[in-house]
């Protein structure tokens, strides 16, 4: 059993990490235990389907920290361990092997696991997610040898490994159920042009097509995909990228409250006042968003550690109040096209377009009841950073002005907000 006071962390990604590092720097000198059911130390999780992919390399993960950064800030950090259970009365969790770590505040970073399809031949072997980095290891290997890919799902992993495999010269297949790519988080401009830009690319982009089964080679390798329509797509390997759902089952099974993840306030803290919950398996009352959300982000799960290490310590500045009200950003690279966007945008948005997308460089400003509420950015980092600039501030930019192309929202962005 550590020493009274200890803060346990469960999960050792993202957040869990960026909250060690904060909690120490907010000046926490008491035990930290974080545990991991990786037996890698831990590490950047993007850069598994983009970089890592790339031809000609030696891949190697990107760490999140030094492993001296452990020793280095007296953290008793467990890797290949699994929590099996939490007892709030006596502020204990149970681990897989038998051991008991107590806390005194335990926050669940938990993350997320990658949705499983339950269509015919979904097990056979050629058939890979990717999220872990022995996920990364084992599609890295397999590319190498493949000739013919189909990827279930045209969200961000789906198309980012879909451009990887398209700079090897392999053929890519892509089945989206939907009726555009990236639907949940773009706006139609964007998604459509993202689905004439992979076009380009030389995938075989297929919209509102899902998948039905998978064909058996004989020998319990994947032989083909066939879709929803009865067509046959030959591949020797296939990629599933049909979202997450969040890690909620130690929260559920401690009688937390969950929905799309566990439930949380504006200060991360679950409804025991000594469990918190942050990252992508929270669901917390976004002020952007204007509604509970849950989001899968570095910002998201960086900024809400080191919130929520002023949450456990009770070091927030009176001045900017207590509640989490940072800005939501996300980014994507797929091949040589790099999306930014900054804000939460909803279906129903009004939306202004900025540049000439024929240029491959430009920015869709979003309206909500004509106030900004969302920028997608194309190879325009500029504006991405002006536009979080502007929603960080809640500064006011009409619709006029989006569509006005002589108005410099740039400047505007950086003028000083009217008293």
């Amino acid at each position: 059993m550590p020493r009274p006071g200890n803060i346990l962390i469960v999960g050792n990604g993202q957040a869990g990490i960026q909250l060690v590092d904060s909690l120490r720097k907010e000046g926490h000198t008491g035990p930290i235990t974080i545990i991991g059911e990786e037996t890698h130390f831990p590490y950047q999780r993007p850069p598994l389907s983009k970089d890592y992919l790339a031809a000609g390399t030696d891949p190697a993960p990107l760490p999140l920290r030094a492993e001296k950064f452990f020793m280095d800030n007296d953290v008793d950090s467990r890797l290949g361990a699994h929590v099996t259970s939490i007892n709030r009365a006596r502020h204990t969790a149970a681990l897989a092997d038998g051991s008991t770590v107590g806390y005194a505040k335990l926050v669940l970073a938990t993350g997320a696991a990658n949705r499983v399809l339950t269509v015919p031949g979904s097990r056979l072997a050629g058939i890979h997610g990717l999220r872990t980095l022995a996920d990364a290891e084992t599609v890295h290997a397999r590319l190498g040898e493949a000739k013919s890919v189909v990827v279930i799902g045209a969200g961000f992993i789906g198309l980012e490994f879909a451009a990887a495999a398209r700079k090897r010269g392999i053929e890519v297949t892509v089945l989206e159920y939907a009726d555009r790519p990236m639907a949940r988080a773009l706006s139609p401009v964007m998604s459509r042009w993202f689905a004439q830009a992979h076009r380009s690319m030389g995938t075989d982009l297929r919209l509102g097509e899902g998948i039905a089964s998978f064909e058996n080679d004989g020998a319990g390798h994947v032989a083909a995909a066939i879709s929803t329509t009865g067509r046959r797509y030959p591949a020797d390997m296939v990629l599933v990228g049909i979202g997450v759902i969040p890690r909620t089952e130690l929260a559920e099974a401690a009688g937390l409250a969950v929905a799309n993840g566990i439930t949380v306030d504006t200060n991360m803290r679950t409804e025991d006042p000594d469990i918190f919950a942050l990252g992508d398996c929270a669901n917390y009352p976004s002020h952007h968003a204007e509604a509970r959300t849950r989001l899968e982000s570095v910002q998201n799960a960086t900024d809400q550690a080191r919130h929520t290490a002023k949450s456990i310590l009770g070091t927030h500045d009176p001045t900017q109040g207590q509640a989490y009200k940072e800005l939501p950003w996300f980014w994507s690279t797929q091949g040589d096209l790099r999306l930014q966007i900054a804000g939460i945008a909803q279906p129903g948005d009004e939306t202004i377009l900025r540049g000439d997308p024929s240029s491959g460089k430009f920015s869709v400003f979003c309206f909500r009841n004509a106030r900004l509420t969302a920028v997608e950015s194309l190879n325009h980092p500029a504006d991405h950073m002006a536009a979080r600039k502007l929603l960080a501030r809640e500064r006011s930019l009409s619709p006029d002005q989006a569509a006005d192309p002589g108005f410099d929202f740039r400047a505007h962005a950086k003028e000083p907000q009217p008293a």
